[in-house]
């Protein structure tokens, strides 16, 4: 079968046609599904998108007049499809259910380490010359409390290093996990966990339970010079109600790899354009920034380290992507219904 393959990235690419080539021929573009983009998809009976796609209402059905029946998106996250009008439509629709929690738990842990010794800071200073330790104070994690919030895949490998320098575990989740609690880890109440923690990183899905998740209140109730770090979700954090808290020191760093408007398919457009949050250049050096007053507020603080949406970026969370995607187009040319199938193939 022949398979269009959309949002890939230079770095994906190779493994993704590997993945392909002993059954199927895959073609990639480095562009997202868009409006723009659509006519790409016509005469492909498989379309294999990331989380930056747009697929509405009127884009799913382009995709269906071009003759595509099968959506297979390379992500967990499914919110930018809108399901229901896909199965009006007869659509099949797949995704990936998980791949490599180290990859991102270990991410979030550069960031806490980053944070913590002022990183971001010595760097800049090192590269005009100046060699000096003030400001640069920073604390052993050994010894200090860890606040895990969300404790499936990657919060209990995130837990586990936490572990391993020696810190105190406290965890919240609305579910337990009996190898996190063998760890030493401690189920407590969320505002206790915030309380306590001097480290929390949040692992926890967006949905309106969690959205806004850690705001004004909770910020406030934190412990002095908390670091948090968010790896998840960008809208489970009040941005500027965490602005303030780091203008205060009552949030003591920050690090984060999501942003709050990146849902749906705002996600590569506004994050990778908003890094250039006081119009500086694109991330490409093209000088295409543009300001956005949400990030902006945050990229003031030499405590705050923003990243690109990078957490998952390994060789091996991508060859897990790629493989699972090329079951998703063997399941569906079977007719097979997997933990993977958000909408099964039509009679």
């Amino acid at each position: 079968m022949q398979v269009l393959a959309t949002g890939v990235r230079r770095d994906e690419r190779p493994l993704l046609e590997r993945a392909f080539a002993p059954r199927h021929e895959v073609r990639c573009v480095e562009a997202p599904l868009t409006e723009e983009t659509l006519p790409l998809a016509a005469g492909f009976e498989a379309v294999s998108t990331g989380v930056s796609a747009v697929l509405d209402a009127p884009a799913l059905e382009a995709l269906v007049r071009g003759g595509t029946r099968l959506v297979t998106q390379r992500s967990t996250g499914h919110n930018n499809i809108d399901l229901a009008h896909a199965e009006r439509l007869g659509l099949t629709v797949a995704r990936v259910t998980g791949y490599s929690p180290y990859s991102v738990a270990e991410f979030a842990w550069t960031l806490a380490a980053a944070v913590n010794r002022r990183i971001v800071r010595s760097v800049a200073r090192t590269r005009d010359a100046d060699t000096r330790l003030d400001g640069l104070l920073g604390r052993d994690f050994h010894g200090r409390t860890a606040g895990v919030v969300g404790t499936g895949r990657i919060g209990s490998a995130f837990a586990a290093i936490a572990r391993g320098f020696g810190m105190k575990l406290l965890g919240w989740d609305i579910e337990v996990d009996p190898g996190c609690q063998e760890m030493g880890l401690e189920y407590v109440e969320l505002d206790r966990l915030l309380r306590e923690s001097d480290l929390v990183s949040l692992h926890v899905p967006l949905m309106p339970s969690t959205h806004g998740l850690i705001g004004a209140r909770r910020l406030a109730e934190m412990k002095e010079g908390v670091l948090l770090v968010n790896t998840s979700r960008g809208a489970l954090v009040d941005t500027a109600a965490l602005a303030e808290a780091l203008a205060t020191g009552r949030v003591g760093g920050f690090g984060m790899d999501v942003y709050e408007e990146e849902a749906g398919p705002a996600l590569d457009p506004r994050f990778h354009r908003a890094a250039a949050a006081a119009g500086a250049d694109g991330p490409d050096g093209d000088g295409d920034g543009e300001r956005d007053d949400n990030l902006s507020p945050l990229l003031v603080f030499d405590q705050v380290l923003v990243t690109s949406n990078q957490a998952y970026f390994t060789v091996d969370a991508l060859e897990e992507i790629a493989a699972a995607t090329v079951r998703n187009v063997d399941d569906y040319l079977a007719g097979r219904i997997t933990e993977c199938t958000l909408i099964p193939k039509s009679p």
